[in-house]
C-alpha cells in the first residue's frame, strides 16, 4: 500500500468534534500500552505520526488520523481499556463514548482490535471482542509483537488468542510486527476490502470481462 500523505486531524470528545467528510473509518481498539500508536505508524509507515507513551492511559479522546492512499479514509485510535490506574469514573466515560461512537458512527467500516500475541487475551480483551461480535461489528483481531516471540511458538500463542476469544469463523486474525513490518501487506488488504468494497468488485467486474 503506497501512503501519499497522513496526518493528525483532532482529539474528539464527542460527536460534534467527529469529521463530517464522510470518509471510511477503520477505529482501533485495545489495552492500554498494547502498541495501537505503533501499528498506525507501521501502517503508514511513519516513525511518530501517532505519538507513543510509555504512560499507559494517555489517550483520552478519539484520536483521528487521515490517511491519504489511492483512496482516503480515517484511523481512529480509540482510548485503550483495562488500565487499572484511572479512575473508575473516568473508565466510564470512556466507555460511553466508545460505545456510542462505535454502535452510531456510520461512516465506521472496520475496528481493529488489538491483542498482544505473548499474552493470552485479558478479561478486557475478551469482553471486547463479545461486545463487538453481539452487534454483529466488523472486526479484525492484530495480534501485536509478533517478533518478541521465537517463530517456533506462532502457532502456540496464535491458538492461544483464537482458543481464549472464541475467535469466530468470519472474523481475520493477523500475525503483526510494528518492529518488523509482518503482516503490513495482509492488513492492508484486509482494510481496503473493509473501507472500499467497491474496489473489488471493480475488479471482479474487469477480472470477468476478461475472461469472456
Amino acid at each position: 500500500m503506497k501512503i501519499k500523505n497522513a496526518e493528525f486531524i483532532i482529539s474528539a470528545v464527542g460527536p460534534d468534534q467527529y469529521p463530517e467528510d464522510g470518509l471510511p473509518e477503520i477505529a482501533l481498539a485495545g489495552r492500554s500500552n498494547v502498541g495501537k500508536s505503533s501499528l498506525i505508524n507501521r501502517l503508514i509507515m511513519r516513525k511518530n505520526l501517532a505519538r507513543t507513551s510509555s504512560q499507559p492511559g494517555k489517550t483520552q479522546q478519539l484520536n483521528y488520523y487521515r490517511i491519504h492512499t489511492d483512496n482516503e479514509l480515517y484511523f481512529v485510535d480509540v482510548p485503550g481499556y483495562g488500565f487499572a490506574k484511572v479512575s473508575k469514573t473516568q473508565r466510564a466515560a470512556w466507555g460511553r463514548m466508545i460505545e456510542a461512537y462505535i454502535q452510531n458512527r456510520e461512516p465506521l467500516k472496520l475496528i481493529m482490535q488489538v491483542i498482544d500475541l505473548r499474552h493470552p487475551p485479558s478479561k478486557d480483551d475478551i469482553m471486547m471482542y463479545d461486545w463487538l461480535t453481539h452487534f454483529d461489528l466488523p472486526v479484525c483481531i492484530v495480534a501485536t509483537k509478533a517478533d518478541k516471540l521465537p517463530r517456533s511458538q506462532w502457532p502456540k500463542h496464535l491458538k492461544q488468542v483464537k482458543t481464549t476469544l472464541g475467535i469466530k469463523p468470519n472474523t481475520p486474525i493477523i500475525m503483526f510486527s510494528s518492529e518488523t513490518g509482518m503482516g503490513r501487506e495482509e492488513l492492508w488488504d484486509i482494510i481496503t476490502q473493509t473501507a472500499f468494497p467497491e474496489m473489488d468488485a471493480d475488479i471482479e467486474e474487469d477480472n470477468n470481462s476478461s475472461e469472456t
